[in-house]
């Protein structure tokens, strides 16, 4: 039981490893606080996990509304935030630098950096008052080596690396971690979805070629798995990874080795 007692922050919630890492935490025992865009979407994935749920509709890009929701899962489930995973993310419309609107750039750096920081920013008063937190952001196997076609997504991801390790020397005193991980492609998840379409249009393809193209690159020979991703962000999340923090954790099948 990982998170027994504990109250869990998870952002991006509704899409599906935000629900993956919501649905592990209830079963071993934690109480999840949700955010995403869309009531309606939070409201059916709390009545799938029961009691242990709560949910409170946000844009992780306005800060008097991240206030809103940890302001309002304190008030849900107690004062203590005991983990915040920063799931939240966009890839906006990839394509050549010359063609990457100003709009798309400013879009992608708002929901994926600025949302992570607004969180973190809430947060952190909280953890430093209670003694304790674990704090886990999410980048990309484009945050460490960047994606053509992907520039705005893959700098805005390699920030995600650099603001994690920043944070993880300012507050280790204080017995807080901040840890990231770095999926690759992973299956059933918008970002895929967005990414292959996005590839399919600039490089003239079809879907599947597309797949066997970034398969072949993994040399496990496979694409992520939700699960995957999932077990690796509990990991970082809990008690068992006590002894880390500022590291920025592949997940990618052996594709990235540094």
């Amino acid at each position: 039981m990982e998170f027994s007692n504990k109250v869990v922050l998870i952002t991006g919630a509704t899409g599906t490893i935000g629900q993956g890492l919501a649905r592990r935490v209830v079963e071993e025992g934690g109480k999840v606080f949700l955010t995403d865009l869309e009531q309606s979407k939070l409201d059916a994935v709390v009545t799938e996990l029961g009691a242990n749920s709560r949910a409170l509709a946000a844009d992780c890009t306005k800060a008097a509304q991240v206030n809103a929701v940890v302001k309002n899962c304190q008030k849900e489930f107690g004062t203590n935030i005991d983990v915040l995973i920063n799931v939240a993310g966009v890839t906006g419309k990839g394509g050549k630098i010359e063609e990457i609107s100003e709009e798309n750039w400013d879009f992608v750096y708002a929901v994926n950096v600025k949302g992570t920081f607004l969180f973190i920013k809430e947060v952190m008063p909280i953890m430093k008052s209670q003694g304790h937190g674990s704090i886990v952001n999410f980048s990309s196997k484009s945050g460490k080596t960047g994606s053509a076609l992907m520039s705005a997504y893959s700098s805005a991801k390699g920030a995600i690396i650099t603001l994690t390790q920043s944070l993880a020397f300012e507050v280790a005193k204080q017995n807080i971690r901040v840890n990231c991980v770095c999926p690759g492609i992973t299956e059933a998840t918008g970002v895929w979805n967005n990414v292959s379409s996005d590839y399919v249009n600039n490089m003239k393809m079809p879907h599947d070629e597309i797949v066997k193209i970034f398969t072949a690159k993994v040399p496990m020979g496979r694409l992520a798995a939700v699960e995957d991703v999932v077990n690796v962000t509990c990991f970082l999340a809990g008690d068992r990874a006590a002894y880390m923090t500022g590291q920025a954790i592949n997940i990618t099948g052996g594709r990235e080795m540094h």
